[in-house]
């Protein structure tokens, strides 16, 4: 069995409207493709809270701070395909660049205060390509659920602010970060890790997860950050951007516990730039781990 795929936003309509008919309640899985466990987990997710549900495959120009990072993401639509067949799924949307970005495009959608700092400070211009493009996709889709990972929490966080203030009537779904054995946080930048980074990239989540557990028992914010700053860099990560505390539900900048809040951070290994982020609870005692 395949799944079918769509690439045009009047026959995607013309589809979903025959699912509404049906009563059907609809999910959609926004992807940039490179499908990996990280992306089916979301799909199984939605398979269990929705009738019909769309993986929307697009590698989105406007999200990308360089031509040579565009070039190199990967493009795997068949294997993609293939992937997603034996779950369930019901549609993949697979628009080209004009489909969704037509000529004389001229709208951008900007979110201000989630997008500020942490990777908006590094990345200009890539989460108003986030925000416009997830926008597009979920009037095109209509769906009533859309589902995103948390490795990604400023994103989360992003489109959950985008959504409700332009009243978009779908409800997002957040859905733990999906790691390997020993702790990495899959991406489908992983690939791009030599066998030798490949063996420090697991480092970054445990250095988190243990600031993390001390900052929740009570050590005290900047130092703690100063040294996990200091061990991921003796790990061998050669740039580190960011290392923050921030509020779980806007993120604020903290410099004291006071209320749920993620420990997040980016940094580089090799040309790799990873970002990952741990749960750092207010109450002590109560952190989530980061490998099985």
């Amino acid at each position: 069995m395949s799944v079918p795929i769509v690439r045009r936003v009047a026959q995607l309509r013309e589809i979903v409207a025959a699912w509404r008919r049906e009563g059907a309640r609809i999910a959609v899985v926004p992807t940039m493709g490179a499908l990996h466990e990280g992306h089916l987990s979301l799909v199984r997710a939605a398979l269990e809270k929705a009738d019909r549900v769309i993986v929307t495959l697009f590698v989105n120009p406007k999200q990308f701070n360089s031509h040579a990072d565009l070039a190199a993401y990967p493009r795997t639509e068949d294997d993609d395909a293939a992937k997603l067949a034996p779950l369930g799924a019901h549609l993949l949307y697979a628009p080209d660049s004009i489909e969704i970005y037509q000529e004389g495009f001229a709208t951008t959608v900007s979110v201000n205060g989630v997008s500020e700092g942490l990777c908006g400070a590094f990345r200009p211009g890539h989460f108003e390509g986030v925000a416009t493009v997830v926008a597009k996709l979920f009037l095109q889709t209509g769906a009533d659920l859309a589902f995103f990972g948390e490795k990604d929490f400023q994103q989360l966080q992003l489109v959950r602010r985008m959504a409700r203030d332009l009243d978009i009537p779908i409800n997002i779904v957040p859905c733990p970060t999906v790691r390997e054995p020993d702790g990495l946080a899959l991406s489908s930048r992983n690939v791009r890790l030599s066998s030798s980074e490949r063996q420090v990239a697991p480092r970054l989540a445990a250095i988190l997860s243990e600031a993390a557990a001390r900052i929740a028992g009570g050590a005290p914010v900047e130092a703690t950050l100063d040294e996990a700053r200091s061990a991921i860099a003796a790990a061998g990560y050669a740039r580190i951007e960011y290392l923050e505390l921030r509020a779980e539900d806007d993120l604020a900048p903290m410099q004291t516990l006071n209320r749920p809040a993620r420990l997040l951070a980016a940094a580089w290994l090799g040309e790799t730039r990873l970002i990952d982020n741990v749960e750092v609870p207010s109450r002590p005692g109560a952190i989530t781990r980061t490998a099985a």
